[in-house]
């Protein structure tokens, strides 16, 4: 079926696997072995001199997450990815592959509360500072850019702002400039496409919508293959100077005989082996059972959390909604743009009585789980500000987009009258 492209719906069953050589087995079978025997001495030397490209050692790449890496890879329209140990562990590499001490990004303030720690304090701690600029302001991040900016990041539908970036443009103004746009597209993923709009890198936590069932942690570096890094050897010197720690190898010049995968490649050989933040198979196993469901999981999610939105429009209580789908001018043209399978099943909202009101309806919750999670099945509930935005400073929590009265929600694949009774209980009880 090579003569045309396949719909995401046929990928997500079929890319990178179609049955086990040896056995037949359709599904992707768990390779749970650390090591891989050679051929010869020729073999073994010529894959650690990458002259080809096999399994040496799980810590670099397994048969079972090389399945996930290519079935996300052909979902996104990327060249390759990389599965490592979590979001996290994506978000970081996704720097660390570009940045080094002394050098800087630039990122959108509105982020995931965890993503922020690691920009603000753990990575500065290592030499790499973060310039946070307003994402709903492109031109904020070629001013807060220098001679010793490698990359510039944001999330296309923010953890919990809800408000979706203007990734094209803000990926046209770095492009010519020789930097590449990461985007972390881990709340919309099959909703929003960012290497359509011009990203060079896009991350996930496969942990939330893609693995889908709160079973397995997980994260995925994507490339999308058509960021030219060698036009650039000033602006990303880590991919264009020798790399002592690889035989010397220039990364720009050692990925050509394989494609265009120069960052991915750099990512797995350096950053991967070094750092050692691999996903066990039987994790990817796991992940990619729940990505043969995402493009019907998603648009159900969608539909829920829309029917959601309507409902908290309705309460007195709820002084608030956050959901790309209340939005006006500016913000409801990008996403728009942007979210063209469906708004999300993130729903934000703000309660009159505050933090106490906020608080008082997630301990009422009988049918949400009260967990620091989201895109699972199930429907989940949370209140930032004491939980996963509490290590930020109270400005730091207003410019991500959390208020002391701030509940978010994801909304999971039950059946909506339920979801909506739960919702209603909780809050006759909380601000009754």
């Amino acid at each position: 079926m090579a003569d045309r492209p396949l719909h995401p719906e046929t990928l997500a069953l079929h890319a990178g696997w179609r049955a086990d050589p040896s056995t037949g087995a359709v599904v992707p079978p768990i390779y749970q072995t650390t090591s891989y025997q050679f051929r010869d001495t020729d073999h073994a030397a010529n894959l650690f001199a990458l002259r080809e490209l096999g399994n040496i050692y799980t810590r670099l790449g397994n048969p079972t997450t090389d399945v996930l890496e290519q079935r996300i890879a052909a979902l996104e329209g990327g060249a390759a990815a990389l599965a490592v140990a979590s979001g996290q562990a994506a978000s970081a590499y996704a720097v660390q592959n570009l940045a080094r001490a002394g050098d800087n990004i630039v990122s959108g303030t509105d982020l995931y509360g965890g993503t922020w720690n690691l920009f603000a304090n753990t990575l500065k701690d290592m030499g790499i500072e973060v310039r946070f600029v307003d994402p709903a302001d492109p031109e904020a991040f070629v001013r807060a850019s220098d001679d010793r900016t490698r990359a510039w990041y944001v999330e296309t539908l923010p953890n919990p702002k809800l408000i979706v970036a203007p990734i094209g443009e803000i990926a046209a103004l770095g492009r010519p400039l020789g930097i590449p746009l990461i985007v972390d597209n881990t709340a919309a993923p099959l909703i929003a496409r960012p290497f359509d709009h011009g990203a060079a890198i896009v991350v996930y936590s496969t942990t939330k919508y893609i693995g889908g069932h709160g079973t397995s942690i997980g994260g995925m570096i994507v490339d999308g293959g058509t960021f030219d890094w060698e036009a650039f050897p000033d602006r990303q010197p880590l991919l264009n100077t020798p790399d002592p720690s690889y035989h010397g190898a220039v990364w720009s010049q050692a990925a050509k005989p394989l494609g265009p995968i120069a960052y991915i490649l750099r990512a797995r050989t350096v950053l991967l082996r070094d750092l050692g933040a691999a996903l066990s198979p039987t994790n990817a196993f796991q992940i990619l059972q729940g990505l043969e469901t995402l493009p019907l999981r998603m648009p159900r999610h969608c539909e829920n959390a829309a029917k959601v939105v309507a409902f908290l429009q309705s309460r007195p209580e709820v002084t608030r909604v956050i959901h790309p789908s209340v939005q006006t001018g500016i913000q409801a043209e990008r996403a728009a743009r942007v979210l063209t399978g469906g708004q999300g099943g993130l729903v934000g909202f703000e309660l009159a009585g505050g933090s106490g009101a906020g608080r008082a309806f997630i301990n009422a919750l009988q049918l949400f789980y009260h967990v620091a999670n989201i895109g699972d099945a199930r429907s989940l509930a949370i209140h930032p500000a004491s939980t996963t935005h509490s290590q930020l400073s109270a400005e730091e929590q207003a410019v991500t987009g959390v208020s002391e009265g701030y509940v978010r929600l994801s909304i999971g694949l039950e059946h909506i009258d339920d979801i909506i009774a739960d919702l209603g209980q909780a809050l006759d009880r909380a601000t009754g």
